[in-house]
């Protein structure tokens, strides 16, 4: 596997045999696969990503001349297909795939592998009557779009983003249930069809003119920014927010049938205790009450929706904008390019999913529906594998990580996925905070049944005040000092969460310009 190929050329093919000599190295340095195949399906060319992405087949030089079924049933018995797609047994699963080259239609194939990779297959007819086919790995892609899905249903609002052509990409059950529909009945519709559609099903109330009005909802959902009340024929009733983004628009509905119902019985209060000065007290009483709870739900409200739009939005932007840019200039970039922005998107994925997993976790923890598995963890072993994987970036910043306080054999009973975030959690922070030069010092000791373990840096600090806030979620305090971002705000909440789901709890202390330490308390193994 792995070794150069030799294409025959005919004499009288000189130029080709130019172009090829430089061609083809070149496509042996892509990050995807590329297949050529003759009218008869014969498997003609296939650079070297090819033989990457399936590990168990002989190498490519070998299956030059296969029929692309032949290689498929290869794939099946070196026990490269995932058992899912072989459930309709060897010959439909071959089927399926030679309906990609012969149905004419060209849809792209997700091709699900036994190691839990996902393999992208895009075909098209080559001019001499053969098949070309691009085979990319998606599985990070595919994944990360798995998890925004499962943070759009924690959302107890009704959401759908739609593309740039209005069709709906993703939502959520409460927005498909508006609609009377499922989730993936939705996927695909246009904004004015589904509006159209809710409006003849009679599941929205329409006053004045049935057309002017779907005008004016759809006018609204293509503005850059726009709010109206949509009343169900139910008697729901729901705030409707509409916002442009540079790929679509996100539309977000919230239920305020509650709401509305306690104003209209706060409307009648106020009629029948006008009469009476002391009942009139009493009103203004509860309605300064009320406008206060509600200032204040606001403005919670509001501090979620402007972090969480611009922490989802700025890796979203940064993994759409240069995979469309790949998309449209391939064939302009180099090698050198292609990894360079490939990097890129592995950097706004990166950052997608933590985002999504910090809320994710902090939302199970909150319901308690986090589910423990607990281990046996030797923590200074922990945290010595912990500055081994930070050792890059330390360097890149000249930073000083000492683990000489961390000795083996502090054993605690936790779960690892939580243990690791725990600690991985507080070395970043400090990588983040710390100036070029700094000193990070790592430690773990055992006092009367319990394990503490610490993390100090000689950072800039947080003032006294300031300590108590950042436990919050999604206050910050400070600058990070490298282009590593400081985050969504999420971090130090969801360490103080896990420690106290071990029973155990998470200090802090600092003095500005003299450092910052976090502290884990957690019970000893028994």
């Amino acid at each position: 596997m792995g070794t150069a190929q030799k294409v025959r050329v005919p004499d009288d093919a000189a130029g080709d045999a130019v172009m090829a000599a430089g061609l083809l190295p070149a496509l042996d340095c892509l990050r995807i696969a590329i297949t050529l195949y003759d009218s008869r399906e014969r498997l003609t060319y296939a650079n070297q990503h090819f033989d990457y992405l399936f590990r168990a087949l002989p190498a490519r030089a070998a299956l030059l001349g296969a029929s692309y079924g032949e290689i498929v049933r290869m794939e099946a018995a070196a026990g490269e297909i995932a058992s899912e797609a072989l459930a309709g047994g060897i010959e439909d699963f071959v089927a399926r795939r030679r309906a990609q080259l012969t149905s004419g239609d060209y849809k792209p194939f997700d091709l699900e592998l036994a190691d839990g990779r996902i393999v992208e297959i895009k075909s098209r007819r080559a001019p001499d009557g053969g098949w070309i086919a691009l085979w990319s790995d998606v599985t990070f892609a595919r994944q990360s779009f798995g998890r925004l899905e499962d943070a759009i249903a924690l959302s107890a609002d009704a959401f759908a983003f739609f593309d740039r052509s209005d069709k709906l990409v993703v939502c959520n059950k409460e927005y498909a249930s508006l609609h009377g529909r499922g989730v993936d009945q939705m996927r695909g519709t246009e904004f004015g069809a589904g509006v159209r559609e809710a409006v003849a099903k009679g599941r929205v109330r329409v006053d004045g003119d049935t057309e002017a009005w779907i005008q004016r909802r759809i006018d609204l959902h293509r503005a850059q920014a726009g709010a109206m009340t949509l009343e169900m024929t139910n008697g729901a009733a729901y705030l409707v927010r509409d916002r442009g983004t540079r790929h679509g628009h996100v539309s977000v509905l919230t239920d305020v049938t509650d709401e509305r119902r306690v104003a209209a019985a706060l409307a009648q209060t106020k009629v029948e205790l006008a009469t009476s000065r002391e009942r009139a007290s009493y009103l203004a009483d509860l309605t300064k009450q009320l406008d206060v709870a509600a200032a204040s739900a606001d403005t919670t409200k509001k501090t979620l929706l402007r972090t969480m739009s611009h922490e989802l939005k700025t890796p979203l932007n940064a993994i759409i904008g240069f995979s469309d840019l790949m998309n449209q200039m391939a064939e302009r970039f180099d090698a050198a390019q292609v990894r360079e922005y490939s990097k890129l998107i592995q950097a706004g994925g990166q950052n997608l999913l933590k985002l999504i997993n910090h809320i994710l976790d902090l939302t199970k923890v909150a319901a308690g529906k986090y589910e423990m598995r607990p281990a046996r963890i030797d923590a200074g072993g922990a945290l010595w594998l912990a500055m081994d994987a930070a050792a890059e970036r330390a360097a890149a910043k000249n930073l000083v990580i000492d683990a000489d306080a961390c000795p083996v054999g502090l054993i605690v009973e936790a779960d690892g996925n939580a243990f690791t975030q725990m600690v991985d959690q507080l070395l970043d922070n400090a990588l983040a905070f710390t100036p070029a030069g700094g000193r990070i010092v790592l430690a773990a000791e055992a006092q009367g049944g319990r394990v503490r373990l610490s993390v100090s840096d000689n950072g800039p600090g947080v003032a006294a005040q300031d300590l108590a806030r950042i436990l919050e979620p999604f206050e910050q305090v400070g600058c990070a000092t490298t282009d590593h971002a400081a985050g969504a705000g999420l971090g130090l909440t969801l360490v103080k969460a896990f420690a106290e789901l071990h029973g155990g709890r998470l200090a802090i202390t600092s003095t500005p310009g003299q450092g910052f330490t976090a502290t884990i308390d957690l019970p000893a193994a028994g």
